[in-house]
Parts: C-alpha cells; sequence; structure tokens
C-alpha cells in the first residue's frame, strides 16, 4: 500500500525531523517515536550490542522486498538483460557508497567482501605474496582481525600505546631499506571501549613514504557504525580501510575494502583467481591464465557477487537518510547518550561507599568529545565487599530482562590484556585452567578473564540507558553492603530433621525428569543416580548437545524408563508415537548400524559419544524441537567406556579426599543436585511478596528434594548453606557430601510443564542469593569418595553434618 503524504511513516517527514537543527532532546523524542514504527523488534529490549551489528529498519526490508518483487536481477556475469540489470545496480551502489564515505571515486575504488575480516585478508594476501615479503606493525587496541594478519609477515610488531606509534612514526625511514616494504594497521575506533585512535597517523605516515614503502590499513568497522568516515583529505586518507555495512546499517550482511587506486600494483601478485577476476583459463596441455586487466574491484571480487545484498544497499542508504538524517546528527546523538551512560553508571556505589563499576576508559578520552570516544563503555562489577561479580552472571540476569550486552575478550586481545593488567603467563594459566571464549570460568586467580561492554547506536535512546542504569543499580549495587557470605549460624551439628521427598532422575540431558517410584531402591554411583543424564539430544551438524536455554521446548520431551520392556521411552506432545532405544549399556545388543561413536560437545567438554543413526530417531526429535538433531548416549564408566569428564575444577576443593576429580556423566557441574523444600518455601514466599508466580521444584531439575518434618512455622531454610555432608536411610546408609553451592542461569525461568519462559525465579535469586558474585541455589552432591555403589529411596531418614569451617 503506498504511504500517505504528510504521514508518520512519510519519507519527508521522516527526514525533516531528523534535520541537523533539531535539539538533542527532540531529536531523541523522534527517534523513541519513530522507533516503535521501524523497529518492533526492539519492543521491550534494551538492545546493547551496536559494535556487534544494529537492528534493521521495517521501511528498509519493505523497501527491499519492494524492490525485489519489482525487479528480475541476474548473474552479473551473463549479458541477458537481467544481469546486465545486476551489473548496473552494483557498479551505482558502489559509486554511492564511495560518496557516503566522501571517498572520490577518481582515487578509490570498493571491493565488497563478506565482512571487515575478508576486508582484511584481501590486504594481507596483496602484502604476503610481495617478493622480499613485508614487515607488519599494529597497534594494541587491535582487533583480532588485524592481529591475524602477523602471521604472515616476515617481521611484527605489536605497538602498546599511542606514544610509541608516535615515536616510530618520528623515527621514520632510519634503520630500514629503501626497498623495504611495511604496513601499519590500527583501529580507528576501539571495538573494546570505543575510545578512538588518531586519525592523523596515515598523514604522517604518507609523509615518509617517499623513503621507505610504508602503507596504512585502518579498521574503521567500529568507527563508522556511529559517525561519519570521512576520506576526502587525499594526503590523510589511509592507504586501505576496512568496513562492516550491518554495523552501520543492520542489513545487509557486507563488508567492504576503500582501496587508493595508487596501491593496485600490490596486488599484482595475487595467486588465486576465481570466476569473474580472469579473462581467459588455460587447463588441457598447458597452465596460464589472463587476469582482468580494468578496474581494481574486478581484480579482487572472485567468483559471483551476493547481487540481491549489494542491490539492497540502495533501499538502505536512502532510508538511513530519511530516518536518522545524516551520520554527523547519529554521532552527536549517540555522543550524548553514551555521556549520559558514562555518567550513570561511574556514580553507582554500594552501601558503604565502595564504587560499583570498575569503567576501562583511556585517560585521554572524554564522553563528551568525539574525536576521542566512541558510543562504548566497558566495565567490569565489584560486589560491596570489592569482590570481582562474574560476567557471566550478569549475561543470564540480563537476559532475563531482555537486556542485550556483550561479555568476554569482544575480540580485542589487546585491550583486555591492558585494562585487566593480564601478563602473558597469566594468559597461559587461564587458557591451561580450562577458561575458554564466553566460559563460565571468568574470575581466575582474582582478576576478570573478559568485560561488560555496552554499545549504543543510530536508534539507540536514553530510555535504553535509563533502563540499563537501574537495572545496574537494582541487582549489582549492595544498597547495605551485606555479608556476601552464607549464614554461619544455621543448622548446626547432626539432626534427624529430613527425609527425601523425592529422587528424579534425567535421563536425557535437559529434557523432562522422571521420578523415582516410593519405595524403589535407587541406585546411586560415583558419577550420580543411575540413569541420570546418560543420553542427549545432538546438533546433526555440530555435534554439540543441545540445551534448554537455546531449546525450551526440550522441557516438553518426556522420557520414561521402562525396565520391563528394557527401553528409554521418548515422548513429546503431538500425534506421532513415541521413539525408543535399548537401556542396556553393552554394545553387543546393539546392531552395527543403529549408532556411531562421534566426538561431540557438553557444556564445553568434548566426549566420545554414541549418537544413534535411525532416521526414525532423528526425525522424531527433529519434528519435536524444530532443529536438526539426533541423540546420543555417553555411558557410564566402564573398562570398556571410561568416563572421561569430572566435575568442575571450583567443585573440587571441599571434597574429603584431595585431587580425586568427581566423575560425572552429561551433568553440567557435579554427579547430583539437591535442594531443601523449606529453602524453596522460602524462596516463593519472597517471589510472591512482590506479585510474582511461585516456582516448581522442577525449575531448578534438582535430583533430590529434601524436606523438614517440622511444621511450616519451623522450617529452617537456607540449612544447606553449612551442611558438609548428609547419611541417608540410617547409620548403614550411604554418606554424600555436598560440594558447594549451585550456580543459577536463566534455565530455572523455563516452566517445565509448558515450556514458557518467565522473569522468576532468576530475578528474585539474584537480589537474595547472590554470594561471591554468583547466583545460588542448591547444592552440588557426591557419594562420599571410595563409596562405590549404594542405594536411596523417596522417604529415606537423612542425617546432616555442618561444615567444621561453618562458612
Amino acid at each position: 500500500m503506498a504511504e500517505e503524504k504528510g504521514s508518520p511513516t512519510d519519507s519527508n517527514t521522516f527526514a525533516t525531523m531528523a534535520s541537523e537543527n533539531m535539539p538533542d532532546g527532540q531529536y531523541d523524542t523522534y527517534i523513541e517515536q519513530m522507533r516503535k514504527e521501524q523497529y518492533p523488534m526492539l519492543t521491550d529490549a534494551v538492545y546493547l550490542d551496536h559494535a556487534g551489528t544494529t537492528p534493521y529498519s521495517k521501511r528498509l526490508m519493505d523497501r527491499f522486498h519492494q524492490d525485489m518483487m519489482s525487479n528480475l536481477f541476474g548473474n552479473p556475469h551473463s549479458a541477458s538483460p537481467s544481469s546486465q540489470r545486476s551489473t548496473q545496480e552494483i557498479e551505482n551502489v558502489r559509486i554511492e557508497l564511495l560518496r557516503f564515505f566522501r571517498a572520490d571515486p577518481e582515487h578509490f575504488d570498493l571491493v565488497f567482501t563478506a565482512n571487515a575480516t575478508a576486508a582484511i585478508k584481501l590486504v594481507m594476501e596483496a602484502f604476503r605474496e610481495q617478493e622480499t615479503g613485508f614487515w607488519y606493525g599494529y597497534h594494541a587496541d587491535a582487533h583480532t582481525s588485524l592481529v591475524g594478519v602477523r602471521e604472515s609477515a616476515k617481521g611484527h610488531s605489536c605497538f602498546e600505546s599511542d606514544e610509541e606509534v608516535d615515536r616510530w612514526i618520528a623515527k621514520g625511514a632510519a634503520g630500514y631499506d629503501r626497498d623495504d616494504l611495511r604496513l601499519f594497521a590500527y583501529p580507528a575506533q576501539s571495538n573494546m571501549n570505543g575510545r578512538r585512535l588518531p586519525l592523523e597517523w596515515c598523514q604522517r605516515l604518507r609523509h615518509i613514504n617517499s623513503h621507505c614503502r610504508t602503507y596504512t590499513l585502518l579498521d574503521a568497522a567500529a568507527y563508522a557504525s556511529t559517525s561519519p568516515l570521512d576520506l576526502n583529505d587525499l594526503q590523510a586518507a589511509p592507504d586501505f580501510t576496512v568496513v562492516s555495512l550491518y554495523k552501520i546499517f543492520g542489513f545487509p550482511d557486507l563488508g567492504a575494502l576503500i582501496v587508493r587506486k595508487d596501491t593496485a600494483a600490490l596486488f599484482q601478485r595475487r595467486r588465486y583467481f576465481g570466476g569473474g577476476t580472469v579473462e581467459m583459463v588455460a587447463c588441457v596441455k598447458e597452465q596460464w591464465h589472463a587476469r582482468k586487466s580494468g578496474a581494481l574491484h574486478e581484480q579482487l571480487e572472485d567468483g559471483t557477487l551476493p547481487v540481491h545484498s549489494i542491490v539492497a544497499l540502495k533501499s538502505v542508504l536512502q532510508t538511513h537518510e530519511e530516518l536518522f538524517g545524516t551520520l554527523d546528527r547519529v554521532s552527536r546523538h549517540t555522543a550524548c547518550l553514551a555521556k549520559q551512560l558514562y555518567n550513570g553508571l561511574a556514580v553507582l556505589k554500594h552501601g558503604n561507599g565502595k564504587l560499583a563499576c570498575t569503567i576501562y576508559k583511556h585517560p585521554a578520552s572524554d564522553y563528551s568529545i568525539t574525536t576521542t570516544q566512541g558510543p562504548i563503555i566497558a566495565f567490569n562489577l565489584r560486589d560491596g565487599k570489592g569482590h570481582w561479580v562474574s560476567n557471566t552472571e550478569v549475561e543470564k540476569l540480563a537476559s532475563i530482562k531482555n537486556i542485550h550486552l556483550r561479555t568476554g575478550g569482544v575480540c580485542n586481545p589487546g585491550g583486555i590484556a591492558r585494562v585487566l593488567d593480564l601478563a602473558p603467563w597469566e594468559m597461559r594459566e587461564n587458557f591451561s585452567a580450562g577458561h575458554r571464549c564466553s566460559g563460565e570460568n571468568d574470575i581466575l586467580n582474582g582478576k576478570p578473564t573478559g568485560i561488560i561492554r555496552v554499545s549504543l547506536g543510530a536508534m539507540s535512546t536514553r530510555s535504553d540507558v535509563d533502563e540499563f542504569v537501574n537495572f545496574v543499580d537494582d541487582f549489582f549495587v549492595d544498597k547495605s553492603a551485606p555479608s556476601t557470605s552464607p549464614p554461619s549460624s544455621l543448622y548446626v551439628g547432626t539432626e534427624q530433621g529430613f527425609h527425601v521427598e523425592s529422587l528424579t532422575v534425567y535421563p536425557i540431558k535437559s529434557c523432562a525428569g522422571w521420578q523415582v517410584p516410593y519405595g524403589t531402591p535407587w541406585e546411586i554411583r560415583n558419577e550420580g543416580l543411575a540413569w541420570d543424564r546418560e543420553w542427549c539430544i545432538v546438533h546433526q551438524g555440530t555435534g554439540k548437545a543441545l540445551s534448554q536455554k537455546q531449546h525450551p521446548r526440550m522441557a516438553l520431551m518426556r522420557p520414561t524408563l521402562d525396565f520391563k520392556a528394557g527401553l528409554l521411552r521418548i515422548n513429546s506432545p503431538g500425534p506421532d508415537q513415541p521413539v525408543s532405544v535399548p537401556l542396556s549399556n553393552d554394545p553387543n545388543y546393539f546392531d552395527a548400524v543403529d549408532y556411531t561413536h562421534r566426538n561431540t560437545a557438553v557444556c564445553g567438554d568434548r566426549i566420545e559419544a554414541r549418537v544413534y543413526t535411525s532416521p526414525a530417531i532423528a526425525d522424531y526429535l527433529t519434528k519435536a524441537l524444530g532443529v536438526p538433531c539426533t541423540l546420543a548416549r555417553f555411558p557410564a564408566a566402564s573398562a570398556s567406556f571410561p568416563s572421561v569428564r569430572h566435575s568442575k575444577a571450583h567443585l573440587q576443593h571441599r571434597t574429603r579426599v584431595q585431587n580425586v576429580p568427581r566423575p560425572i556423566l552429561l551433568s553440567n557441574e557435579s554427579p547430583i543436585l539437591t535442594i531443601t523444600r523449606s529453602s524453596l518455601n522460602a524462596l516463593n514466599s519472597q517471589i510472591k511478596a512482590h506479585g510474582g508466580k511461585a516456582a516448581h521444584a522442577s525449575v531448578f531439575r534438582a535430583n533430590i528434594v529434601l524436606a523438614e518434618f517440622f511444621s511450616p512455622g519451623q522450617e529452617q531454610p537456607w540449612a544447606e548453606d553449612s551442611w558438609q555432608s548428609m547419611r541417608v536411610g540410617g547409620a548403614d546408609g550411604p554418606v554424600l557430601e555436598f560440594l558447594g553451592g549451585c550456580r543459577r542461569c536463566q534455565m530455572v525461568c523455563i516452566d517445565q510443564v509448558s515450556g514458557v519462559k518467565d522473569q522468576e525465579p532468576f530475578v528474585t535469586l539474584a537480589k537474595t542469593r547472590r554470594f561471591g558474585g554468583r547466583v545460588l541455589f542448591g547444592v552440588h552432591t557426591a557419594l562420599f569418595s571410595g563409596g562405590g555403589v549404594a542405594r536411596v529411596g523417596v522417604g529415606d531418614v537423612v542425617e546432616t553434618c555442618a561444615r567444621e569451617d561453618n562458612v
């Protein structure tokens, strides 16, 4: 339907409202209103990861859809009318983009790439093929994609500060032969903390280029997302500039290399060629080829270009200007928001006066000056005692509150090492200890291994900033600086006040549980309860075990242990008949075509599992979960199939037998999880006091639920915080040790009956049960070392013993 003149969606109205003369406050109000219509995906969301990618507008997608439906675009390597239309549109868009970056087409060419990293690789390949090789220098604030170029250089150096770069430039050609080839690369803006580096370095290096061949590579991916990239001054412009178009516009997923035409000779030694970059190729009896000798982009764009994505840029550029005006306007808007966000976080204090946020701002940066600082803030949180808060816990809670941010190393190794004061030996030690990007163990040896990054974009608003500051204040600022240690005076000594209320095993990881019937003695082993988490559902492509966190519908998958038939039956909602697999752990009972051994990833661990090859099983699970998957099994330890997973390192220090890791199957961290009914009741009372819905015990996915014999008024919640061990079933019963509190995540918010996700109980837990930066509920449990095999049952009496340190 055509847009009505003067309506809220009229392009002239948008362009007028986004004018340069609009005051900042009024512009923010305009963005807030415009966003409701143009960015419906942001409704009820606080999106603060624009440095990763920015959202795309409804107007853009409607316009692109109309263009696709109205025109026929063919392969540009043909001569048909549709192909010629594609060729013409691509070349028109190429010129439009150059002008968008104020790069004169007379002196610059633009090469389309998959992303900024692919653009950097093109430059690297050109320098790598030079006869004398090349020397490479890069700034410590560089993105990983720039750092990787060093692996192809004959020599390289990392500049750890701006001053070091200045001294190197001042040195000029001294110490280098005239034929030496050098490449210096740096980001226009750090993708970690948004600090902006001196753009004049390119001009200063060009001055010495006549004495020594020194070229500049500028990573403008982060910078150009919210600021105008101006390449108008030929003397100041870099030789090579890379950008990520999706960081600026949200769509399409493309990058670009903007290259000075006077550097074309550097690409002549490039060996690889593909369709579109050669005029003729001989491969029968003789091997030779003739490269294209036209425009530089024709020599570098191998294969068929992503035609439709490039054509979309025509709609992109038009829509971006209509909605936001110029990038100068966007730059001023995001700078105001960044200053507001910085000021809001910087003043947050705990009740004892200690700052809650450690913000990693460069000393030369000023959030009031766009030449020194972009709209990114990197920080970590400390609790009231000055201890670091786990970024994983922040991310979990942010996810529940629909706040989108990024944590970890953010692909900036130099910047992270500097702000966190991580020496190379510490990084090696962390890696040896199992730390990986996006891993949950993000505080090692008393230091964080990554940061929290929030980044603003063109469609960000003051309300986004206010909501995020309120989020940090609400959940991570201790107003009265309470003790961060669990209570020390609870439940001391040995009592017979508890019994086993229920036993639950989860045959398939992340799927529904199966309750052990009353009166059934259940085997408990070093690996946990019998039949608990022996199976998992794995992605058919990656082999990675699926989790309920990403696939809530797994809660509706209900495994049943049928011992009479010797089968594990799997039921899911729908008319299809359930599938089943044998319970037998003996491979001799499996037909050779039923399974294959395959490496599988479970909670960051690589294991060898038996993956079922039955099409019926794969089809059933794929249909139920909406993702290509199948079933896999990781049997209990045996001589033929030893267990290779163990409980996590942070749970080992409480075991009575030191240096003996607990074997586990497919559980996340420990063999068994225990919760108490009294603690659950106390939590639910807090939830209901604030109008929330009480949590069912099943959301915590505990194996053992303990209940007290006391009347409700005599309950002792959180007694498990101080327990060291428990004996189940009387004097001759097995002893189970408590290894530490269970760190909770947003998975507890998934209703195990409906599969629907809510904010509770994690929100209340985050406010009331955070210890040492981690949100805890329930305790990790294991059979006492050397206990072998024992049995427990529903109704068994439980004796508990407090820890000697009572902490």
